[in-house]
């Protein structure tokens, strides 16, 4: 699934007493993807057990973990799942503390147990280490996962509330938006968190712009992106650039 869902379901989840969301991306996982992430956890989770000092196991079941506890159908097996990832997290950061991806992975397991959680005290406080381990690892490795760091940290900006509630910001959601698009323009999730972050506030110039690359940039992603790995996210990404096709032909016509 997109990072961008993810974060949308955390913050809708009632972490804080507001949260205002677009609407776009939103999309049933199928039985046949919770069944693959299933398989994909229990392999990562025999691969890890053969060697715990391995930091490409741990890797592989860090994000095994967040993939099936953010398929989970309840909020007990999120929980469990989640913790199974923040724990080879703590594990791996502990050797290697210098580890973007560990810290990245933390902060996507984190996630998905405050959604677990939520809404709580708890929960609440988790949102704020899900923020702190990002910002580490954009500091460390923020070209990791085609700039999912500074994707994830636009996302966690533009979905919360601002201050005092929370730590949402449209500076700071703009400014991680627009690295991340910098930093890897080919990826669709980049472009299409631009493009409604955007058209959310109403610049018509600017997302124009980020839609014309969106277009341009399109078939080549569905040749890169391909594949059974790939199929979630396209179903997201499909939902979302049709919804802001739509979305920009009403407000602005042909054009924006």
């Amino acid at each position: 699934m997109s990072l961008k869902l993810f974060m949308q379901r955390m913050l809708a989840a009632g972490l804080w007493l507001a949260v205002a969301t677009n609407g776009m991306g939103q999309t049933t996982p199928s039985r046949i993807f919770s069944a693959r992430a299933q398989t994909a956890f229990e392999l990562a989770q025999k691969n890890f057990l053969a060697d715990t000092n391995s930091t490409n196991a741990a890797s592989q079941l860090a994000r095994a973990s967040f993939e099936l506890a953010d398929l989970a159908t309840n909020e007990t097996q999120r929980a469990a799942i989640a913790r199974r990832g923040i724990e080879v997290c703590h594990a791996w950061v502990a050797h290697e503390p210098k580890s973007g991806p560990g810290h990245y992975y933390l902060a996507m397991n984190l996630g998905e147990l405050a959604q677990a959680e939520a809404p709580s005290i708890a929960a609440y406080k988790l949102v704020h280490e899900v923020e702190r381990e990002f910002k580490l690892a954009a500091e460390l490795d923020v070209r990791f996962d085609y700039a999912g760091p500074a994707r994830t940290l636009g996302e966690l900006y533009f979905q919360a509330p601002g201050w005092p509630l929370s730590v949402g910001s449209k500076h700071k959601a703009r400014e991680w938006f627009e690295r991340a698009v910098a930093l890897a323009p080919e990826y669709p999730d980049n472009q299409l968190n631009l493009a409604e972050a955007q058209l959310k506030w109403h610049q018509p110039e600017a997302l124009a712009v980020t839609m014309k690359n969106l277009m341009a940039r399109w078939p080549a992603a569905r040749t890169n992106f391909s594949g059974e790995v790939w199929e979630p996210s396209w179903q997201d990404w499909n939902v979302r650039y049709a919804a802001l096709q739509a979305e920009v032909k009403k407000f602005y016509g042909a054009k924006p």
